[in-house]
C-alpha cells in the first residue's frame, strides 16, 4: 500500500471515530461526553490542560507565599509585559507546526526595533515610516530564510543559529557608538505599549462581543458540518463553553478594571492569536501547515504547493519577530544593545513549547503562544515578588520547558499506541 492510500485509510478511520463518538453522546448524553474525554484523555489526546493545570498550580503557589500576586495591577503588569513576546511566540508557534526552528526571533526583534529608532530618532522619519521599514526588516529576512530552505536545502537550525549572532552584530552596528536610542515620550508607539487602556465600558461591550462570536462561530460550524453529513459537536456542549467563557471574561474584566483595565497593547496581542487561529483553523492555508508539518511527502503528494507554505511561514515568523521587537521598544522607550540578545530567544520559544506546540510538528494552536508566554511571565512576576534571584528564574523556567516537551513526548507516544498519532 503507497504512503497516499495510508493516509486515505488514516483520514477514514478518524471519521468512523468521530461518528461513532458523535452516536456516543447521542444516547448518553452527559455520562457518554465525559467517558469520550476520558477516553480522549487516556489515549494522550491531552490539549492544553496540561498548561491550563499548571498555570492554576503556579498562581495558587505564588498567592500563598505573596498575596500581591493575584492583585488586579500585577494582573495588568503581566499581561501588558507578555504581549511583546508573546507575539514573537506566536510566529515560533506557525514555525515548530513545520517541524523546523528559528533561533533568530530575539536578534530579529532587536534589529528591527533598532532599524526603526534610528530612523524615527536620529533621521527624523515620520513615525508610519519607521515602524514600516522595521517590520520591512522582518520580511526581508523570512524571505531570505525560505529562499535559503528551498532552494538551497539549508537547515533551520543553521541559517536561524547564523541569523541570531549575524543580526545581533547588525543590531550593534545599527546603533553605533553610543549604545541606546530613548524614543519620545510622546511618540504613538509608546504612547499605545505604555498608556492605552480600554475604558471599562467598551470592555464590557468587547466581552459581550467576543462572546457572541464565539457562539456564533460554533453554532455555523455545526450547521455546515450538519450540511456535509459530517459529525457535529454536541450543542449543549457549545452552550456551556460560552456561557463560562462569557462569565469568565466578565469576572477577569471587572478585576482588572480595579487598576487600569486592558491594555491596547495586550488587546492586540490577543487579536493576532484569535486571527492567527481562525487562519490556522478554517483557511486552505492552514490545514496546509498542519498537513506539511505532519507528513511533508504525503502533503507533496495531495498536490500541495509545499515550497509556498514554507515562504509564508517564514515570512510570517520573521514579520511578527519584528512587530514583537517594535513593540517592545515601546514598551521600553528604548532600543539599546541588549535589545533581543537576552532571553528574548528562549522566552519566546519555551512560551511556544509550554503552550502546547509540538516539537514534532503538525501539532498545536495559535493559543499555544498565548498560554505559554503567560505561564513565564507568571513566573518571573512572582518570583520577583518573593525576591528571588533571577538565577532561580531561568532554572525554574528550564525546568517547565522539560517538563512541557516530557508531555509532549509521553502524549505522543501514547496517541501512536492508541491509533491516534
Amino acid at each position: 500500500m503507497t504512503r497516499t492510500g495510508e493516509e486515505i485509510q488514516t483520514a477514514q478511520a478518524a471519521m468512523a471515530a468521530d461518528l461513532a463518538d458523535e452516536r456516543l453522546i447521542k444516547t448518553q448524553g452527559v455520562a457518554g461526553y465525559a467517558r469520550l474525554l476520558g477516553t480522549r484523555l487516556r489515549s494522550g489526546e491531552l490539549g492544553n490542560l496540561p498548561v491550563v493545570v499548571g498555570l492554576l498550580v503556579i498562581c495558587l503557589g505564588f498567592y500563598l507565599q505573596e498575596p500581591r500576586f493575584l492583585s488586579s495591577r500585577s494582573l495588568v503588569s503581566i499581561s501588558q509585559f507578555a504581549a511583546p513576546v508573546g507575539i514573537i511566540a506566536l510566529g515560533i508557534v506557525l514555525v515548530l507546526l513545520l517541524g523546523e526552528i528559528d533561533l533568530s526571533v530575539g536578534s530579529v526583534s532587536g534589529f528591527a526595533a533598532a532599524t526603526m529608532a534610528v530612523l524615527l530618532v536620529e533621521q527624523g522619519s515620520g513615525t508610519v515610516l519607521a515602524v514600516a521599514a522595521g517590520i520591512g526588516v522582518g520580511v526581508v529576512i523570512g524571505l531570505c530564510y525560505a529562499w535559503l530552505f528551498n532552494k538551497l536545502g539549508v537547515p533551520s537550525f543553521v541559517f536561524s543559529l547564523a541569523g541570531l549572532l549575524g543580526f545581533q552584530g547588525a543590531l550593534l552596528y545599527v546603533l553605533g557608538k553610543n549604545g541606546t536610542i530613548n524614543l519620545p515620550s510622546d511618540n504613538f508607539l509608546v504612547q499605545f505599549t505604555r498608556f492605552e487602556f480600554l475604558s471599562p465600558v467598551a470592555s464590557y461591550v468587547l466581552v459581550v462581543l467576543v462572546t457572541g462570536l464565539y457562539l456564533g462561530s460554533g453554532l455555523l460550524t455545526i450547521a455546515q458540518r450538519r450540511r456535509a453529513e459530517l459529525s457535529t459537536p454536541w450543542l449543549p456542549v457549545l452552550l456551556v463553553k460560552a456561557a463560562a467563557l462569557l462569565v469568565l471574561l466578565l469576572v477577569l474584566t471587572w478585576y482588572v478594571n480595579i487598576d487600569r483595565g486592558w491594555s491596547y497593547l495586550w488587546l492586540f496581542f490577543v487579536a493576532l492569536v484569535v486571527l492567527m487561529d481562525l487562519a490556522l483553523r478554517r483557511t486552505r492555508w492552514g490545514r496546509h501547515v498542519y498537513a506539511v508539518g505532519g507528513n511533508e511527502e504525503a502533503a507533496r503528494r495531495a498536490g500541495i504547493k509545499v515550497d509556498r507554505i514554507y515562504v509564508s511561514v517564514f515570512v510570517l515568523g520573521s514579520t511578527l519577530a519584528a512587530v514583537g521587537g517594535l513593540l517592545a521598544a515601546g514598551l521600553q522607550t528604548s532600543v539599546s544593545q541588549a535589545s533581543g540578545t537576552t532571553d528574548t530567544n528562549l522566552t519566546a520559544i519555551a512560551a511556544a513549547v509550554i503552550g502546547g506546540t509540538s516539537l514534532f510538528g503538525g501539532r498545536g494552536s495559535a493559543y499555544s503562544a498565548l498560554l505559554g508566554i503567560i505561564v513565564l511571565q507568571a513566573i518571573q512576576t512572582g518570583l520577583n515578588l518573593v525576591g528571588v534571584d533571577s538565577s532561580v528564574r531561568f532554572m525554574v523556567t528550564g525546568g517547565v520547558l522539560l517538563l512541557a516537551v516530557t508531555i509532549d513526548s509521553i502524549s505522543r507516544r501514547v496517541r501512536s499506541s492508541s491509533g491516534r498519532g
